[in-house]
């Protein structure tokens, strides 16, 4: 399989460099704690014999590359949909003065669990936080929307869990925090991506707005062992 590009499989890339302190894995497959990210990765996906002798049992894992893969048929897929990656290539940021926002920390995850579970943007455990740089609209003692950071790749960012309460869609609240979470993204000198099921027409619209365009179809499984 020929992945030119090192966005093509971002979760090997971000795993063996940038984000390399959350490997739980080896040389030849690459994951994250259970309790921090599902993805696993690999650098070369033709051996995925490899999958089966180097991943352990009675947990899920997420495969997300540029190119469909053949999962071996010790593995079950539970789920899979297609994707698109995008890149921010040209930042229109969308600012709300009259928004507040701040930075999101370990005392907020049980908040942020809650709004990831009701939003589904993705997946979200408890030490998904450790990527950093998660940013919030708070009321009270609610999370009212979220966005922050996932996989890093040298030159590049993953902006991730982009997500609004249903209660208080229309405000736009995911554009005003994408902006913010892109600008930190920019000016640490990175480009900002995203992935986004491709059926999610409105999200795809609003980040294109924002100045993302699609870059690739993407293959996204979960997979888990049989027996």
């Amino acid at each position: 399989m020929q992945l030119k590009h090192l966005l093509d499989n971002p979760v090997w890339e971000a795993l063996a460099t940038e984000d390399a302190r959350l490997n739980c894995g080896n040389d030849v497959v690459k994951y994250f704690a259970e309790d921090v990210s599902p993805f696993v990765g690999m650098k070369h996906w033709d051996d995925l014999a490899m999958l089966e002798k180097e991943l352990p049992v009675d947990r899920n894992f997420s495969v997300m590359i540029a190119n469909q893969v053949r999962i071996p048929a010790c593995f079950e897929v539970v789920f899979t949909t297609p994707l698109y990656q995008m890149v921010c290539t040209r930042f229109q940021p969308i600012f709300d003065n009259g928004v507040v926002m701040r930075s999101l920390d370990a005392a907020d995850v049980p908040a942020m669990l809650a709004l990831t579970a009701l939003t589904k943007p993705g997946p979200f455990s408890q030490r998904t936080i450790d990527f950093g740089h998660y940013i919030g609209i708070v009321e009270g003692n609610n999370l009212l929307a979220m966005a922050g950071e996932r996989l890093h790749i040298k030159g590049y960012t993953e902006v991730s869990a982009v997500c609004t309460d249903p209660a208080h869609l229309g405000k736009g609240y995911a554009s005003h925090l994408m902006s913010h979470a892109c600008e930190t993204v920019i000016q640490r000198g990175d480009i900002p991506f995203l992935h986004v099921r491709q059926d999610n027409t409105r999200a795809i619209a609003k980040y294109e707005h924002l100045g993302f365009s699609i870059r690739s179809a993407f293959y996204f499984a979960v997979i888990k062992r049989k027996g």
